[in-house]
């Protein structure tokens, strides 16, 4: 009923939009587009705008070498740190560029990404004041809601909407907490593996321990931060809760590099 719900949300707020921006995490932009919205903006008309958002997450020439990258590819792009306070006055020109019809006396701006993306801080920020709430925990925005942005933009802020069903999928863009998990071991096994295609010493630099089984890495996890069951046995299903959501929260930090 929820997730219906969202959807409904999510629909209205981009039909009424004229231009919509695409939030996406800097840490690994491509793995947060979502192909399936961007193509139906096109079909509409609408204008779009891919917004690299946490960039304080990663080095200067990453956030920077990927807008360049999108730009190249004909995309509206920018980049933007909401709780920095960076780079919301540009992304604010960006918008305008986007919009169809620049004359128009109401420019509707829907924000939209997965879960947890950032998308309230980044309302708020714009706004200059607290109106939308955030969190990090996924799906604190719970209706679409309108907030004015000046004298011609209107911005509308909409539920995290993802078209993935794959649990692995969502813990790793953090549309999912490790609490929802019934049994989050497998899960942090695959996010571990997935982190570790982009540095192989990843657990190594965060943790300070390190084992190339990804479940006995969990176990010296645990073992180091005193995570324990009773008996001194380690606490492995703790453990996989504590990387996810370190994941989510930005603690870990593995970025995708862009491309040359």
């Amino acid at each position: 009923m929820k997730a219906k719900r969202n959807r409904a949300e999510f629909r209205k707020a981009v039909d009424k939009a004229d231009v919509v921006v695409e939030v996406l995490d800097a840490r690994d932009p491509p793995s947060f587009r979502i192909p399936q919205v961007e193509e139906k903006i096109k079909q509409m008309g609408k204008g779009l705008v891919l917004a690299i958002n946490k960039i304080d997450l990663v080095p200067q020439r990453v956030y920077v070498g990927r807008t360049k990258y999108f730009e190249q590819q004909g995309y509206h792009a920018t980049y933007v740190s909401a709780t920095k306070r960076m780079g919301t006055r540009i992304l604010r020109t960006v918008i305008k560029k986007a919009a169809p019809d620049p004359n128009k006396d109401t420019i509707y701006v829907a924000i939209v990404g997965y879960p947890n993306v950032g998308k309230s801080t980044i309302i708020n920020v714009l706004r200059g004041r607290h109106g939308a709430p955030t969190g990090s925990l996924p799906g604190v925005t719970r209706y679409a809601q309108e907030f004015r942005l000046g004298q011609k933009i209107r911005v509308l802020d909409t539920p995290g909407v993802y078209p993935i069903e794959d649990i692995d999928e969502m813990v790793y863009k953090g549309a999912i907490s490790p609490e929802e998990l019934s049994d989050p071991v497998p899960h942090a096994i695959k996010l571990i593996e997935r982190l570790r295609e982009l540095d192989p010493n990843v657990i190594k630099k965060h943790y300070k321990v390190d084992h190339p089984d990804p479940e006995k890495a969990l176990e010296l996890i645990a073992k180091r931060r005193g995570l324990l069951l009773k008996g001194g046995e380690p606490n492995v299903e703790e453990a996989a809760r504590l990387v996810i959501r370190d994941r989510h929260r930005g603690k870990i930090v593995v970025r995708r590099e862009p491309p040359v």
